[in-house]
């Protein structure tokens, strides 16, 4: 607990019947503490974990600033009993994540109202006028199909090139409902934009869905933008410190996830408590471990 930042991300990974609870440093990266379940975890059992990672906290005369999950329905209750009004931040990336496939949802939904309107034709050569004027139209609606789906991320990504912003102009041509996902998406990220406070992302959300209940054609598919875990992940915004994701937490699991694909015996209880515990080890001994590595590589290239 040495250097602690006062700042932490919780969450939890499943193992087949079992589930690891981990609590992470969110500005130092280290695990500080961990579970391992033989069963899915409850409100009583992140609870309990709070209470026993609280306990700690108490013995050294820490306290906690912030808390960051991901939008699981498991940890705001046990938050609030155990720590109370703590500041408590939805991973941005989780909140973002889900909004993109809603997004690409809608696309998708437009996709298919162009397909429905594909003439039909008869097989073979067109002949006649009217017959060719049918497989011309049947040919560009297939295309402008086949072009939103190929550049379908271009109304997610976050960042576009000039190029990329002709490509979607061009394939979201005579498509207002495309143009109104992609504007929908860029207020999205405008949300998380640092330099406003909370307050005023959630003036800009209210407008954001109050547009988005008058987009009748494609507007179901954007529910999640009035979940509540959207307006949780816009706390940091009035915390300085307080991280916006929990990476931290995410960067151990995947490393969990990667080490089970070449250790595959590590599936019993007590050796997923061993591996969680060589972690933590690791964790501790990585700022020695970084500091030998370059003393290494200094005398090589000074040799050299």
């Amino acid at each position: 607990m040495d250097g602690f930042s006062g700042y932490i991300a919780a969450d939890e990974l499943y193992d087949g019947p079992f589930c690891v609870l981990s609590i992470v440093d969110n500005r130092k990266f280290k695990r500080l503490i961990y579970e391992v379940l033989d069963h899915d975890p409850t409100h009583e059992d992140i609870e309990r974990f709070l209470q026993r990672f609280k306990g700690i906290l108490d013995r050294r005369g820490l306290a906690l600033r912030g808390i960051t999950t991901d939008a699981s329905p498991l940890y705001p209750k046990p938050i609030l009993t155990v720590f109370g009004e703590v500041p408590h931040q939805i991973c941005e990336f989780h909140v973002i994540a889900e909004l993109t496939k809603a997004v690409l949802r809608a696309v998708a939904k437009v996709r298919k109202a162009l397909h429905a309107r594909i003439p039909q034709i008869s097989r073979g050569r067109p002949r006649g006028g009217a017959a060719t004027r049918r497989a011309r139209l049947k040919k560009r609606i297939e295309e402008k199909i086949g072009e939103l789906f190929e550049h379908r991320h271009l109304f997610v990504q976050h960042h576009l090139t000039p190029a990329q912003a002709r490509i979607l102009q061009r394939i979201s041509r005579g498509q207002p409902a495309l143009r109104s996902l992609r504007q929908i998406m860029d207020e999205v990220y405008r949300l998380f934009d640092r330099r406003c406070r909370t307050q005023t992302a959630l003036r800009k959300l209210a407008r954001l869905r109050a547009r988005v209940r008058r987009f009748k054609s494609v507007g179901k598919k954007l529910q999640k933008l009035f979940s509540p875990s959207l307006e949780k992940a816009l706390t940091f915004l009035d915390e300085e410190l307080l991280p916006s994701t929990s990476n931290a937490v995410e960067r151990g699991n995947r490393r969990h996830r990667k080490m089970q694909k070449a250790v595959y015996r590590v599936r019993a209880l007590h050796l997923l408590r061993g591996r969680v515990a060589l972690d933590m080890f690791r964790d501790a001994q990585a700022e020695g471990r970084d500091k030998t590595l370059t003393t290494l590589h200094s005398k090589r290239v000074g040799h050299g």
